[in-house]
């Protein structure tokens, strides 16, 4: 499964670095666009902190299944010049739109068969070029339904819930002090401020709070695939039940017992301080092939060339959990 180095440049001149990886065979192919979280995040989606890994194992999942995969580095990290603090919500959005372009105009692969898959903030602007790009479906990996201010409180109120007991006494306090904090990012005009002496994406955040996605699902005319885990900390799986609701014709969602925001599965209890311990291990092999297999059946790619994914894990106990409505 080949990997070709590809750049994409944006509207503003910024060429964002990306990898191409292509399935075995002619083309033209049908491919996909894989939009990772927020944050200083790589084309694997990784930062020196935490290492997601999702990009390579979901490509190799997809090439598998004879659909390509293009993901790039955000600006400001690893291959792409810039500054991420000073980028703003709306330009990881345009950058996407820009990327999305590029490849469909490429002669190896098929213009009439492209797909979004997003992850956390990529499931956001996936929502974005699902309603607004020639895309023929979306995948939408732990994405909320609803304005940004309230997932990033809900975010906070969730994260804080799994902190040992003598921590959970400081929720009210540190609740009062985020309050403070939010209120001084909304008052900021520069693209970066400094607060509590740490440097900030004010722009990016005030972008984000005020971000409603619920206007770009209700806008989605192409089949949705929705899955967010029943242990994700940070977006609330029941914002699945909202993104059946908006979308047109009905989207497919699936809320995963025991998968995490990080896509991996945790059977015992979960919080943030299990985070270095699950980027240990591998993305959810049932979640890989739920998405492969889908994405396969909507491209008009080889669907049978998936076996190579285990099946089992998370997409067997998935079905379970489904409410299905296909546009």
């Amino acid at each position: 499964m080949p990997d070709i180095d590809m750049t994409v440049t944006t509207d503003d001149g910024i060429p964002l670095a990306g990898t191409l990886t292509l399935p075995a065979g002619p083309g033209p192919h049908p491919a996909v666009l894989l939009l990772h979280g927020s944050g200083p995040l790589d084309r694997e989606g990784n930062t020196p902190k935490l290492r997601v890994n999702l990009a390579r194992p979901l490509a190799d999942a997809l090439a598998g299944a004879g659909i390509a995969t293009l993901r790039y580095d955000r600006r400001g990290v690893a291959g792409t010049p810039g500054d991420w603090r000073t980028t703003g919500f709306t330009d990881n959005r345009r950058d996407a739109a820009t990327a999305l372009r590029a490849l469909a105009a490429r002669s190896d692969i098929r213009a009439d068969a492209l797909a979004v898959v997003g992850h956390s903030e990529g499931a956001l602007h996936g929502m974005a070029l699902a309603a607004r790009e020639d895309v023929r479906a979306a995948v939408l990996l732990a994405g909320f339904a609803r304005v940004g201010e309230d997932a990033l409180r809900w975010q906070a109120r969730s994260v804080a819930s799994g902190l040992p007991a003598p921590l959970r006494l400081l929720r009210r306090p540190l609740g009062a002090a985020g309050n403070r904090v939010l209120a001084r990012i909304k008052k900021t005009r520069t693209d970066m401020a400094r607060i509590a002496g740490l440097p900030v994406n004010a722009r990016w955040m005030r972008e984000m709070l005020v971000h409603d996605t619920r206007d770009d699902l209700a806008a989605v005319t192409v089949p949705v695939l929705a899955v967010t885990g029943a242990k994700d900390i940070q977006v609330d799986p029941g914002d699945l039940d909202v993104i059946r609701r908006l979308v047109p014709g009905g989207a497919e969602i699936h809320r995963v017992p025991d998968l995490t925001h990080l896509l991996r599965l945790d059977p015992g209890h979960h919080g943030i301080r299990s985070y270095p311990r699950l980027v240990r291990t591998p993305v959810d092999p049932g979640v890989l092939a739920l998405v492969t297999r889908w994405l396969a059946a909507r491209l008009g790619a080889d669907a049978g060339a998936d076996a190579n994914v285990d099946s089992g894990g998370a997409t067997a106990e998935a079905g379970k959990h489904t409410a299905t409505h296909t546009p």
